[in-house]
């Protein structure tokens, strides 16, 4: 089974909206594994792995993120993880 990985920078108005427990819900829909944090600079970081038509797919949703959000700009980020150590999906703080 080929996984492919992701590790992306959103930024808009992604802090205070929901969009870190939007993530870890799409994720948990689709078999997503990995992580999303707030960053200081007021973006969001996720690092996330899986089948490659639900990474692509949790990507797109993200690109909307919740009803709040306004995502204005998705960095694609050099994955750094190995992301076979990813055993599920976190919110980290």
């Amino acid at each position: 089974m080929n996984t492919i990985s992701k590790h992306l920078i959103i930024s808009g108005r992604v802090q205070g909206v929901g969009f870190r427990h939007f993530t870890y819900k799409t994720a948990q829909e689709l078999g997503i594994k990995g992580w999303v944090k707030n960053l200081r600079d007021g973006t969001v970081e996720t690092v996330f792995t899986g089948l490659p038509e639900n990474v692509f797919t949790m990507k797109e949703r993200l690109k909307e993120g919740p009803p709040r959000a306004r995502v204005q700009h998705i960095e694609e980020m050099e994955m750094t993880t190995d992301p076979d150590n990813f055993q599920d999906f976190s919110i980290r703080r």
